[in-house]
């Protein structure tokens, strides 16, 4: 390498030491917060209030932080990021970014350009989003958000909680890589039916039944009873869950979406609301979340469910982003393909 590895988020001392295992030689820089300022200035205040320390202003002086970027060969960041690496970093080759979602990269001038970016795509808390899907079908099923209700009102009403049974259900995952494999598998253990939508679809998964292609989304849709959407956002995905999709769906299904807010039509999903024909809605992601609070009609709405995208924390390390990035750095330096690298033309 003849550049530095300059990595924009905190590393563990065993993965320093990791790195230094790999080759010696390798020149480490390590700049977690450098870049704090210049992200508040270009990002959404929504955004950095949320995923930067509240106090954290950045380091170092604007000259400083450009000899950081042009010395780097490789990075390793988190997110948001600066937007502007590639204008900078003039002997960029590759970035290594953590989080799993690719559609991160479009705010920024890496994307579709001539570094290549790889992503942890299947490598990120598969496992607590996949139990957040199944804590929101709970939810439902079993009519705890009515027990809110019924708390303002000062009495009970045993007769209107649903107590509908898991076991015998159908559950379509719309995404079957890693987190969507890791749902299906959960709900598979709960005695469920599970049925997938891939983009391309291979050898049906051990825990589903059935995986279709897009072009059979909404006679899959019409089968489910609970919808789980793990795909990445995509110009294909775009609002794939629109108007047609909420009319194909059976009366009662739960819609659960741990993906990117921008794959519902909200204005579609506000109607099937009204029109009463969704059982629930839990929503980890919305349309605009690095920009603005969700639309005061679903955050309003007791059958629907809102979080701030926190369906991946855990009190138990499950990211093994950084695994992979050690991976593919033994791959770079041997001069062999990397694993995970984004597609600008497929998106993810």
């Amino acid at each position: 390498m003849k550049g530095s590895i300059l990595s924009l988020v905190r590393l563990a001392p065993r993965d320093r030491e990791a790195i230094g295992r790999i080759d010696p030689g390798l020149r480490l820089v390590e700049a977690s917060g450098w870049f704090d300022g210049e992200m508040r200035e270009t990002w959404p205040a929504f955004t950095t209030d949320r995923y930067l320390a509240p106090d954290s202003t950045g380091r170092g002086t604007r000259e400083e932080r450009d000899r950081l970027l042009a010395d780097a060969e490789v990075m390793l960041v988190g997110f948001p990021f600066p937007v502007d690496l590639r204008a900078r970093a003039a002997g960029l080759a590759w970035v290594h970014q953590r989080p799993a979602g690719s559609s991160n990269m479009r705010h920024g001038d890496l994307w579709q350009s001539d570094v290549t970016v790889t992503s942890s795509r299947g490598h990120a808390h598969n496992l607590p989003i996949a139990e957040y899907v199944l804590a929101g079908m709970l939810h439902f099923l079993k009519g705890l958000h009515i027990s809110s209700t019924e708390r303002e009102a000062g009495g009970f009403n045993a007769r209107g909680y649903p107590g509908l049974q898991v076991a015998g259900r159908t559950m379509c995952v719309i995404g079957v890589g890693g987190i969507g494999r890791e749902v299906g598998r959960l709900a598979a253990a709960l005695a469920m039916r599970v049925t997938g939508v891939k983009r391309v679809p291979g050898p049906p998964d051990p825990a589903f039944d059935r995986v279709t292609g897009p072009d059979e989304l909404h006679e899959i849709l019409g089968q489910a009873d609970v919808i789980a959407l793990c795909c990445q956002w995509t110009p294909q995905t775009h609002r794939m869950i629109n108007a047609a999709a909420f009319a194909a769906m059976k009366p009662g299904a739960l819609l659960i979406n741990v993906a990117r807010g921008e794959i519902i039509d909200e204005e579609a999903l506000c109607g099937a609301l009204a029109a009463g024909t969704l059982g629930g809605v839990v929503l980890d992601v919305y349309d605009g979340e690095f920009e603005r609070p969700p639309d005061p009609r679903l955050w309003s709405d007791e059958r629907v469910v809102i979080t701030p995208h926190i369906s991946a924390k855990s009190d138990v390390n499950t990211h093994r982003g950084t695994a992979l990035f050690l991976e593919n750095l033994r791959l770079y330096l041997a001069g062999h393909p990397l694993k995970n690298v984004i597609s600008w033309e497929q998106g993810y």
